[in-house]
């Protein structure tokens, strides 16, 4: 009997699945890893050009005090106006449920308190997330017929502080804070540094806040 005829070999479909895999898990982790710099990268820039206004993005407070959190960014942002980086002050935040102030009057307070002049002061009571908050402020500014910002916040919030800022219409840059808990240890640097990898690239796929995230979390 004769051997039949070499047949044509069939495609190596699995060897062209297992490529494919791979190939999409290599342009995840260097769009994971590459976002993971950048996050790290403008965590440590620190740009005081002058602006119009600096922006206080808000976080915790307990009856009208700022939390820890809140206070470092609100200390920074003396440092700033007096600084002559700006003539106003515009704290951000509204107000978790049961509360009785929201985050952006806790701020304004303590800000007087600690000798800014009430009118270079501007609450603005709005959002509950960072996307929020931008939002409200962009109104705000554009009322005041202000178009530039430096924005306060911890440093790992940073990139997307700014990227949300810019996306609400603010020509904005960052000039973070560098105390408080969040920048206390290196485990919790490491730990908010991954948070705001995944936060950013959430926002980026949706254009939407991170769901349950808050401005105690910020």
């Amino acid at each position: 009997m004769t051997a039949p005829a070499d047949q044509p070999r069939s495609p190596h479909w699995g060897r062209w699945v297992w490529r494919a895999v791979l190939g999409t898990i290599l342009i995840g982790v260097l769009v994971v890893g590459g976002t993971l710099v950048r996050v790290w990268y403008v965590a440590r820039q620190d740009d005081r050009s002058q602006a119009d206004v600096v922006v206080v993005l808000g976080a915790a407070q307990y009856n009208g005090k700022p939390s820890a959190v809140l206070e470092a960014r609100l200390e920074h942002a003396v440092t700033l106006f007096e600084s002559g980086v700006a003539d106003h002050i515009m704290t951000v935040g509204g107000r978790q449920l049961g509360d009785n102030y929201t985050e952006a009057e806790a701020s304004e307070l303590w800000l007087v308190e600690h000798g800014i002049p009430t009118d270079r002061v501007i609450a603005v009571g709005e959002g509950v997330d960072t996307l929020g908050s931008f939002r409200a402020t962009s109104r705000a500014i554009s009322e005041q017929g202000w178009s530039t910002a430096v924005v306060v916040s911890d440093p790992w919030h940073s990139l997307r502080a700014r990227t949300m800022a810019k996306d609400a219409g603010i020509d904005a840059w960052v000039s973070p804070t560098r105390r408080g808990p969040i920048v206390q240890t290196r485990e919790t640097q490491a730990r908010y540094i991954l948070r705001e990898t995944a936060a950013l690239l959430h926002y980026r796929l949706t254009h939407a806040p991170v769901e349950g995230e808050d401005n105690g979390l910020r």
